[in-house]
């Protein structure tokens, strides 16, 4: 007998049907010469520290750091848990073969090889890697089953990935909740969270301590077109009035008009980052969110599988490409231009160098019934990323032209589209929301010719300078990916995904972590830290835990292991010196506590011992009001008038108190919770 064990109920329902093991029994399929069966998500788990020595029960600096001499696995406390794998060891124990039909990536082997382990599976295992759930990819897998050994540096990876994350979660987390945490909250630390944390706290200080600058910008309108200075910005207004008194009496001239022709290739195919990116764009879905949709299509035969972080589809797909677009239903009007000719067969498409496990994110095919409107949209991303693929660039042309008044010489440049290509596949599309980042800075412009002149009207405007804007979901996926290193172009993007921080699948699930700690909240779209973040960021000395870009080289060090270029054995070494430094020095820190904002209950119920989770609840009543306290928008200091007024743990002060400001406002004397309006009255009446 041969026993399949996919990643949950569904898929092995699909998979049973096709292999005829049509008998429903309890917790499995049987028929012709199979048995079917699954897990759903995480069946085992590392153990916890009291399961190694019950000297790890108590929280405590003295038994830090926790090192076990040999990790082991435990069945997840859940009583379905439980049951269904009693039933999955017991068909291992009468098994012929085994076929691995988990996830077909690296937590999805990591699961299935643990429950594999601990039901001391004995024979040989095949394994099935699909990056679709259509019959005909399900057929195809069976086809050409793998032996599992193929995978085992996924594994290796997997492994590495759960260890690292146990020594410096479990230790980390421990070390600074009960130096710093007041007994009150677990103050949680992790291998990504923490610089991801890290990522939103900085670019926060860096928009509250920005102080703004004024400068002038002179323009023209000629023509209703406006052109700019090239003189660029004045840091003064008097030489900005001395230029614009210049060309008041004098006609505008254009002195040069030049067109470059060009061509806009299709955007990429989508990985899972670029796609909950977009969805967080244009329908305000949280990583989370889209993940869950784009899986359920997944689960629904629809999409292909969607935890991949590549942009490329492998030669093998081009020969079934005709076929998917022809089951595009709703779409024939854009797919038929592309079937009326043979589709090109592009570098920039298709390439078997820059796809490993799985390809891009594409439709099957399959026909897109019953499916809901969130579905839907994402789906349309999807699939009008996928058909403008195979269409042609997009020809543009951009004109430069330049003019002067009284020698002072003016600029300005537009584009205009000559072919639209690949546009037309997305004109039409509908259910998204408007959306100035995605907006084209066409600027079409009308015909001008060398040596023209007229009457213009100039203007000199005041300006102040812009602090960055804070992350959006979109923007800290894209950080995430690049190691805090946000850039636009794609080829530098794909070499910096290499020292990304998190992977694909898991990015969403590490934003929703910081909610559920309540270190960041949002509002809008934006994401802000809270008090408890930014102090524990502030707290955090060691740059290895909070250093996207040092988080990054793990990253890559455990991609390196898949890949067999790095050993496991040298990654957990690394990582076990590592934490010994870092709870030696915060041993020996000397700095205080750090202000407790109020921890989602069940967190507290999961990770605080016993006799902290009583006092923790017991004290959430009069700290629940803290959620809706009141951000202070920047107030310049009274007293330098160079800094602006921060909230500190126990009073306001000036940003610029290293410099020498005295300036401070105790919350004995004013109050700890004042709104914006207040804190300025009060300050205004000093």
């Amino acid at each position: 007998m041969k026993v399949c064990i996919a990643e949950k109920p569904s898929v092995a329902r699909e998979i049973a049907a096709i292999l005829g093991a049509n008998a429903r029994r309890d917790g499995y399929f049987e028929g012709n010469g199979y048995q079917v069966t699954w897990t759903f998500g995480h069946f085992c788990t590392l153990k916890e520290p009291h399961e190694y020595t019950q000297e790890w029960k108590r929280w405590s600096l003295f038994v830090l750091p926790m090192i076990p001499p040999r990790f082991g696995i435990k069945i997840i406390e859940n009583d379905g848990v439980k049951k269904q794998f009693s039933v999955i060891e017991t068909l291992i124990s009468h098994a012929d073969e085994v076929i691995n039909c988990g996830d077909a990536g690296q937590e999805g082997e990591l699961i299935q090889r643990w429950v594999l382990q601990k039901a001391l599976c004995k024979v040989p295992v095949k394994r099935l890697w699909i990056s679709s759930l259509t019959e005909d990819s399900i057929r195809e897998g069976f086809q050409h089953l793998k032996d599992q050994s193929n995978f085992d540096k996924l594994y290796e990876a997997g492994l590495s990935r759960a260890i690292g994350d146990w020594l410096l979660g479990m230790n980390a987390t421990r070390l600074y909740t009960v130096k710093y945490g007041q007994n009150r909250s677990v103050l949680s630390i992790g291998r990504v969270q923490t610089p991801t944390l890290a990522l939103i706290v900085t670019r926060q200080l860096e928009i509250e301590n920005f102080q703004p600058e004024q400068y002038w910008e002179l323009k023209t309108v000629y023509r209703e077109t406006t052109f700019s200075a090239t003189k660029g910005r004045f840091s003064s207004k008097e030489d900005g009035e001395k230029f614009l008194e210049e060309i008041k009496q004098s006609d505008f001239e254009v002195t040069d008009v030049s067109v470059k022709k060009g061509e806009e290739s299709a955007p990429r195919l989508f990985d899972l980052t670029a796609l909950q990116v977009e969805c967080n764009k244009k329908f305000s879905f949280s990583a989370e969110d889209t993940l869950k949709l784009i899986q359920s299509l997944y689960e629904k035969k629809l999409t292909t599988y969607p935890r991949v972080d590549t942009t490329y589809l492998s030669d093998d797909i081009y020969p079934k490409v005709p076929a998917i677009l022809r089951g595009l239903a709703s779409y024939e009007d854009l797919v038929k231009p592309v079937l009326a000719a043979k589709i090109p067969k592009s570098k920039k498409i298709f390439d078997n160098s820059k796809v490993t496990d799985h390809h891009a994110i594409i439709p099957t095919g399959v026909r897109a019934n019953n499916i809901s409107e969130n579905e839907r949209k994402v789906y349309d991303l999807v699939t009008r990323r996928f058909i403008a693929a195979f269409y042609s660039n997009c020809k543009v042309a951009t004109t430069t032209v330049l003019g002067e008044a009284n020698k002072v010489e003016f600029k300005v440049t537009g584009k205009q589209i000559l072919e639209p290509g690949w546009r037309v596949v997305f004109e039409k599309q509908t259910n998204t929301q408007d959306d100035d980042s995605d907006k084209e800075d066409d600027n079409l412009l009308p015909l001008f010719e060398k040596g023209e002149s007229g009457s213009h009207v100039p203007a000199l405007n005041e300006k102040w300078t812009q602090p960055p804007k804070y992350y959006t979901e979109a923007t800290l996926l894209r950080a995430m990916e690049t190691a805090g290193k946000l850039v636009d172009d794609d080829e530098l993007r794909d070499a910096l995904k290499e020292n990304g921080i998190g992977r694909p699948s898991t990015r969403a699930a590490i934003i929703e972590t910081l909610f559920k700690r309540n270190y960041i909240r949002k509002e809008r779209k934006n994401l802000y830290a809270t008090q408890t973040g930014v102090e524990l960021i502030g707290t955090i000395k060691e740059e290895l835990l909070k250093s996207a870009e040092l988080t990054g080289i793990w990253e890559k060090k455990l991609r390196q292991i898949e890949k067999n270029e790095y050993e496991p054995r040298r990654f957990i070494d690394e990582l076990k010196q590592m934490l010994t430094e870092i709870v030696t020095n915060v041993k020996n820190d000397l700095g205080g506590s750090i202000t407790i904002e109020e921890v989602a209950k069940k967190e507290m119920k999961k990770e605080m011992p016993k006799k902290k989770e009583k006092k923790a609840a017991s004290e959430k009543k009069p700290r629940a009001k803290k959620d809706k306290e009141v951000k202070v928008e920047p107030i310049v200091c009274p007293l330098c008038k160079k800094g602006i007024i921060l909230k500190g743990k126990t009073a306001y002060g000036c940003s610029e108190w290293k410099a020498g400001c005295a300036f401070r406002l105790s919350f004995d004397e004013v109050g700890a919770n004042l709104n914006d309006k207040e804190l300025k009255d009060i300050i205004q009446k000093k």
